[in-house]
């Protein structure tokens, strides 16, 4: 007869020459019947990087978001806080089960996200039939997949209590934890649940848990249109160097038409069309750090007809292994239900009228939803009220021009949770963007964390602090604020964070 299951970890060197201590943490498949079988056992992949500080303030972990975003490389963070704070602390970075190098990990089909789409807007029947029967598939992909039997255990809850067993593990009597954009609903959702084991929490980018999921899609929609709009009027303002001219609505315009020709006649060998043109451009809407990259590629486009640097960006950030896009919707797909198809399609052509960007990319991408071959579960009620009780603190960060989580999260969420204070960049569109040299907000980080500091927190519905906005760059060489994580560093650390959350 299989034994109750007792989380227990054994580190070893990662053999990368790194000092990071690595393991892989068995934890029960179904916590419903937490047994010890081969069966019901899967593994998460964990890496720590020991404090190398003193005093030592516990054990800080670590998640990036996605859903469906790895999360081994965010120890790399600790050297990131300023003040060395981040080094008193040993980071556990872990890729959530299903993800990355966890086992088993989920593989649909590597080959979804193709070159030449036929047009995300489904202006004909068999546009609508080709997108429905596309996404149908891939559904029913990952419910043939080798890791098919993850499908019913993959949910907020089941990562929040993978965390709460890497606690019980770790011999930790309270947790710290450093969440960004679908992170900071883990940690929601782990605080509520496990309230009197919560120390210092940092949510960055944050998920209201209200709207989750649809709700959050449809705002998501519109703040990436408006986003684009921004991009293209900075673009404008750096006519010397991009040449597509000084009206950042003249650029949106010539944008919306180079969909259509695209849409007629694909370039790059046929490979870039406007999904595909579409989908490179989301980055321009997430983040500022890389607007030179993207702004110079869409200019070669444009006035040159040089389209492969931008199918390239399309290239990196969407095609190849799918098991973030596959965790992202085994994730999504169960936490919450969805409206029917008909108020699905009914929305998307609403948001579509006004702002187009992104209303039926989004549609498409959260669609294998419809027909998921996994039940759907009841929404999460959060609340922060116990935690505050118990003593823990939360310290909010978000931009007030996010579109992956738009900012009325974080409000909601400052009012969800007495004990936390919320630090807004003013005007900035960068998702999740703390520890980008901004010292305004990267300071107040370090004080949290070294001794528990909040920003005294004001009345009302509102932020805390304001601080200044994560710079969009000046030159084509300053890509960032001074200090902070590296722009190439972030874009790895976060690259699984593209699916939208």
């Amino acid at each position: 007869m299989a034994s109750a299951y007792t989380p227990t970890i054994t580190f070893a060197g990662c053999g990368d020459g790194t000092p990071d201590q690595c393991a892989n943490f068995a934890v029960p498949l179904d916590y419903a019947n937490p047994d010890t079988s081969a069966a019901n056992t899967i593994t998460l992949a964990v890496r720590m990087r020991p404090a190398t500080a003193t005093p030592n303030l516990g054990y800080m972990l670590a998640n990036p978001g996605g859903p469906g975003a790895s999360g081994t490389g965010l120890v790399a963070l600790a050297g990131n806080v300023p003040n060395n704070v981040g080094k008193q602390y040993s980071w556990i970075g872990f890729d959530p089960r299903g993800v990355g190098d966890s086992t088993p990990s989920l593989h649909c089909n590597t080959h979804y996200f193709g070159v030449n789409r036929p047009n995300y807007v489904p202006k004909t029947r068999a546009l609508m039939h080709f997108w429905k029967t596309k996404t149908r598939r891939y559904a029913a992909q990952c419910g043939a997949s080798a890791a098919a039997r993850l499908l019913g255990h993959v949910s907020t809850m089941d990562t929040v209590r993978d965390m709460e067993s890497l606690r019980v593990a770790l011999s930790a009597p309270k947790i710290s934890f450093y969440g960004f954009s679908y992170g900071t609903y883990l940690g929601q959702a782990y605080a509520t649940t496990y309230p009197g084991n919560v120390d210092k929490f940092v949510l960055d980018g944050v998920v209201n848990p209200v709207d989750y999921w649809y709700g959050a899609n449809l705002k998501q929609e519109r703040g990436f249109d408006r986003n684009i709009n921004i991009f293209f009027k900075w673009v404008a303002r750096h006519n010397h160097r991009y040449h597509l001219g000084t009206s950042g609505r003249a650029i949106r315009k010539g944008y919306n038409a180079l969909l259509k020709r695209l849409d007629r006649h694909p370039l790059a060998h046929r490979r870039l069309g406007p999904d595909e043109l579409t989908d490179a451009m989301i980055n321009a809407g997430y983040y500022v750090y890389n607007w030179d990259y993207i702004a110079a590629s869409y200019s070669a486009l444009v006035r040159k007809g040089r389209a492969f640097a931008m199918f390239d960006i399309y290239r990196q950030l969407n095609m190849g292994d799918d098991n973030g896009y596959a965790m992202y919707l085994a994730t999504q797909c169960t936490d919450v239900r969805r409206p029917s198809w008909h108020k699905q399609v009914l929305d998307a052509w609403r948001i579509h009228r006004k702002h187009p960007f992104l209303a039926w990319d989004n549609t498409w991408f959260n669609a294998p939803c419809v027909t998921w071959p996994a039940a759907s579960q009841s929404r999460i009620p959060i609340s922060g009220a116990a935690a505050a009780a118990a003593g823990a603190k939360f310290l909010l960060v978000n931009e007030t021009k996010d579109a992956a989580t738009p900012y009325s999260g974080a409000l909601k969420v400052r009012s969800l949770f007495p004990s936390s204070a919320l630090i807004a960049g003013v005007g900035g569109t960068t998702h999740a963007g703390s520890l980008s040299g901004v010292s305004c907000v990267d300071d107040r980080i370090a004080d949290f964390l070294a001794n528990g500091t909040l920003p005294a927190r004001l009345a009302g519905t509102r932020s805390d602090v304001n601080c200044p906005k994560v710079p969009a760059p000046s030159s084509r060489y300053a890509r960032t604020a001074s200090g902070g994580v590296p722009p190439a560093l972030r874009q790895q650390l976060f690259a699984g964070q593209l699916p939208r959350l």
